[in-house]
């Protein structure tokens, strides 16, 4: 057993490196990007001029409609349809390339309501407040309302990137190598799913663990002038 272990943990760990760990880094940043913008679109009410108000409700419609579509449909069947299914209509991904987009999509759609009712739990007195001082609205958001969101909003998003990482062995179904792919191969091998799966499950976890100790510990930091907070 341990000699299997021996051999087989090499090959898993540079998987993990190689590709599950990218992936779930890049693929969580554009997601937040994405995230931020769908929220804030969604959050922003339109003024009242025509000229402005309908073009931005058609926008916000669009954005609700991504939402909706990302949430109401299996992340597995979105990564099929974007690797096996867009070549059908001629355009022709990289497995990296299409995992990224799909976990990206998945992961904003999820994130952007997180990021919205975080922005929405900010009390209506801190905008009343900057506006007192003179503050615009867009100071108002990106100085007053926003770093209040984000206290907020940072353990969602932290469980939001454990879920992500641990939703990259996914990517084995369109042909990447990532660590769970990788401990596929090895049992077809070795004929020792039991103890393969265990291996992987075990980095798994160790990973999540790391990451949820660093999620603790940014919620101290951010909390720390928060009155009745750990210090």
């Amino acid at each position: 057993m341990w000699h299997i272990i021996i051999t087989s943990l090499p090959e898993m760990l540079v998987a993990m490196v190689q590709y599950t760990i990218p992936l779930a880094i890049i693929a969580f940043i554009f997601g937040l990007i994405l995230a931020v913008i769908t929220a804030l679109i969604k959050f922003i009410e339109p003024s009242g001029n025509k000229l402005v108000k309908y073009p931005y409700m058609v926008i916000r419609a669009i954005f609700s409609f991504y939402v909706w579509l990302f949430r109401s449909t299996p992340l597995l069947v979105q990564l099929f349809i974007i690797f096996f299914g867009l070549p059908n209509i001629g355009v022709q991904l990289d497995p990296f390339i299409a995992a990224v987009i799909g976990f990206s999509l998945n992961t904003g759609a999820y994130a952007s309501e997180t990021i919205r009712s975080a922005l929405l739990s900010v009390p209506q007195d801190q905008w009343d407040a900057a506006y007192t001082l003179g503050f615009s609205t867009p100071q108002t958001l990106m100085k007053i309302v926003l770093p209040q969101a984000v206290r907020i909003a940072l353990p969602p998003l932290s469980n939001s990137f454990i879920g992500l990482f641990k939703d990259t062995s996914l990517a084995s179904s369109i042909t990447i190598l990532e660590m769970f792919q990788v401990s596929q191969q090895i049992t077809a091998k070795n004929f020792q799913p039991l103890l393969m799966y265990s291996l992987a499950a075990f980095l798994y976890a160790i990973i999540c663990t790391l990451l949820s100790w660093l999620q603790h510990y940014l919620e101290r930091r951010t909390s720390q002038y928060v009155k009745g907070s750990e210090a």
